[in-house]
């Protein structure tokens, strides 16, 4: 289950013989709330997140979050520092400790720059969509699919590299990454991708607040004109969001595209914006 939590003052918290100092509260949804806190052993804020447990399941989808977590070692997928089970009377509490990304989310620096009237350019989608596939190629190599993949579950790094997040909406279940759950994958990439091109969403206000993106493309979607972006650009965005599910191009096929698509950075192996 992780090691023993106590709180040890009205501030801080020991995970791991490491004491924590609570900072503020970051943000809460559904049943968990996630705070931000400093190591008071190294310096470093980390996000604190806290799942309420009514019930085992709720106990064994916390613990499956962790697991899905330490499958990885990949710098576009966040890793997870610490896991713990807090008792609460015959209530339980499961605390992830996660890095902490000052940056925010993908979502939240498109909607700084259109604030501003700005875009991302397309050097920039380019490393962002590269770095994007190359944590997504990690999760399929295990067996996996994300599932929920949407610009509010990506977070930036200091120097701007995608980083994926939310591997709870992952399960255990293994999966043939060529079929179908492959084909939704490239659906909402290509959602992520319109997002980062045009500052919105596809379809409609739902996916502006952030909310999934699994939705079925029913029509072909009409890529709107833009000086902003190349036609090879607008090309890879029109073949991830095609009707035809077995039409759009597998993770690979991306890898290649993006790869040759990308401006020169000689020595440069993370995405940056």
């Amino acid at each position: 289950m992780g090691h023993a939590l106590c709180v040890c003052s009205r501030g801080t918290v020991i995970i791991d013989n490491k004491r924590y100092l609570f900072i503020q509260k970051l943000g809460e949804g559904g049943f968990s709330y996630v705070d931000l806190v400093e190591g008071l052993h190294d310096g470093h804020f980390y996000a604190l997140k806290r799942i309420l447990c009514h019930e085992q399941q709720d106990r064994e989808e916390a613990q499956r979050e962790a697991d899905m977590h330490r499958l990885f070692h990949h710098p576009n997928i966040l890793r997870l520092v610490a896991y713990c089970l807090k008792e609460r009377g015959a209530k339980h509490e499961a605390w992830l400790l996660l890095p902490f990304f000052k940056r925010g989310t993908l979502w939240s620096e498109i909607e700084r720059l259109k604030d501003k009237g700005n875009f991302l350019t397309e050097d920039q989608i380019l490393r962002l969509l590269l770095g994007i596939c190359r944590g997504l190629e990690a999760i399929h190599a295990k067996g996996y699919a994300h599932r929920d993949l949407k610009p509010t579950n990506i977070l930036l790094g200091d120097e701007g590299q995608p980083v994926l997040m939310d591997l709870g909406s992952m399960n255990q279940a293994c999966i043939h990454v060529e079929g179908s759950r492959q084909a939704l994958t490239l659906q909402s990439l290509g959602c992520v991708l319109y997002a980062m091109m045009f500052g919105e969403g596809p379809y409609d206000m739902v996916f502006q607040k952030g909310d999934s993106v699994a939705l079925a493309v029913q029509n072909q979607l009409s890529i709107p004109q833009s000086s902003r972006y190349s036609s090879a650009l607008r090309q890879l965005l029109a073949s991830m969001m095609t009707v035809d599910p077995q039409q759009r191009p597998h993770i690979p096929v991306l890898l290649s595209q993006l790869e040759a698509l990308q401006p020169s950075a000689p020595g440069q192996h993370t995405t940056q914006i």
